[in-house]
């Protein structure tokens, strides 16, 4: 009988090669592009419409993105919104329609209907003033309810440190600005941002291509482009240095800590793979550096973890996130900075790289299962100008990272001399304990903020 060290792990084969379908490709004299991937295990088809657009600062307008999302898919010009969510439910299809594009599923049998059917709702949509008022009334009510939501002052400041008012992604809405929005505006909006110029069709399943481009060109050829000039974004930086910013909640049972910086790094950089496994590692799953130390260790909150997202327009952004109990919150970001600082500087083990990539690349092929990442794979190898064997040669290059590739980028990416660690938390139970707290024998800057990010 052989016997078998268990000690030793069994020597990898060679990583197999996603096949996700080479879309075909067709575009059109209005600037759509239409890719379709064959499918035909399922009968049924997946449709995804996506707009590549710029983001544009909305100022004064600021929430009619917001508007337009409750308005749309309400039926169109020529079908009223009860009809056309019946003749919906009777093909037992899923649809939604918002202002950056559309989603179907359904049975490939009725694939040309639901076809039909995204193109008048999306190019001919039906927006009334007696809709508008209603869904301005509702999210009136839910800025009005949430003006005490910790969750949701969070993510409103966030937004607004990390880029400005300066820049899209740092706008946020208020109950004056949505109550002045008027039907003119919503359609205007919709007029000039809902255009083919940079838009995606992409059709999944089990289709004929000939049929997909002769229906494409029949239902969204006479889809106008809209060209304007966009103004120059502006260019978000980090802080100088790492600080606390903090924001008083006097209702807040626990502290939301959110510790993030921005990123230069867009999706074809070299560093992308071995940054995936690095934030893995430090806060991607159960096991991660941050988790085992905040729940498991110290048992201060019921789960800690961390991402990283690119973006095509600007700056990506890492963020480390957690809530916990206010007697704690000094002790957890302090805990938090330390697991950043490991991994920044300590190499990490074999085997904590090897439960890494197992873990990432699992929910890799999951997801690869789902007509939905076909669509957004496809639209992504286009819109970022990726290589057309970037998700064919996904799995081999996760698991070319090193242990050396994780540290680097690491150091070069988590910075932890220019984080802003952002807590929405009970100033009376949290603060002191914040402004005598040290990291490396120093004490963090704390600056106060209101809960719209202005400094106090």
């Amino acid at each position: 009988m052989t016997h078998i060290d268990r000690s030793i792990q069994p020597t990898p084969g060679a990583a197999p090669i996603i096949n996700l379908g080479t879309p075909i490709t067709h575009s059109l004299p209005n600037g759509l592009t239409l890719l379709i991937v064959e499918n035909h295990q399922l009968p049924q088809v997946g449709i995804r419409l996506s707009l590549d657009e710029c983001p544009e600062l909305e100022k004064e307008k600021k929430g009619i993105s917001d508007l337009i999302s409750l308005m749309a898919g309400n039926g169109s010009t020529s079908i009223n919104k009860d009809d056309f969510n019946e003749e919906i439910d009777y093909l037992a299809a899923t649809l939604s329609i918002a202002p950056n594009g559309a989603y179907a599923q359904v049975l490939s049998k009725y694939f040309p209907r639901v076809l039909a059917l995204i193109a008048d709702a999306a190019l001919h949509p039906n927006f009334t003033e007696e809709d508008m008022e209603k869904e301005k009334a509702r999210i009136i009510q839910s800025i009005r309810a949430n003006e005490s939501n910790a969750e949701v002052i969070m993510k409103r400041v966030r937004q607004t440190l990390r880029y400005s008012t300066a820049h899209p992604y740092g706008e946020y809405i208020t109950e004056a600005q949505i109550a002045t929005l008027t039907l003119d505006d919503v359609t205007n909006y919709y007029r000039k941002r809902f255009v083919p110029n940079n838009a995606y069709l992409v059709v999944t399943g089990d289709v004929n291509p000939e049929e997909v481009i002769t229906l494409v060109n029949e239902h969204f050829a006479d889809w106008q482009p809209y060209s304007e000039e966009t103004p120059a974004l502006y260019i978000p930086k980090n802080v100088s240095e790492t600080q606390i910013n903090f924001i008083d909640l006097p209702s807040a049972v626990q502290s939301e800590i959110q510790v993030t910086n921005l990123i230069d790094l867009k999706m074809s950089h070299p560093d992308y793979f071995p940054l995936l496994v690095a934030n893995s590692i430090l806060g991607g799953d159960f096991g991660s550096y941050i988790n085992m130390n905040l729940r498991e260790e110290h048992g201060y909150t019921y789960g800690a973890f961390s991402t990283f997202k690119t973006d095509k327009w600007t700056k990506g952004v890492f963020n480390i996130k957690t809530s916990v109990g206010n007697a704690v919150t000094a002790p957890a970001v302090i805990e938090t900075l330390k697991e950043v600082k490991r991994i920044r500087t300590e190499v990490v083990s074999e085997e904590k790289l090897a439960q890494a990539k197992a873990q990432y690349l699992g929910q890799f092929v999951l997801a690869t299962e789902r007509p939905q990442t076909i669509a957004n794979y496809a639209i992504n190898i286009k819109a970022r100008q990726l290589s057309p064997y970037f998700y064919k040669n996904y799995i081999a290059n996760i698991n070319a990272v090193t242990k050396e590739d994780v540290q680097r980028v690491a150091e070069k990416y988590f910075q932890l001399n220019q984080m802003r660690i952002i807590i929405v938390g009970k100033k009376d139970e949290v603060l002191k304990d914040l402004e005598s707290a040290t990291f490396e024998g120093e004490k963090l800057p704390v600056y106060l903020f209101d809960s719209y990010a202005n400094q106090l």
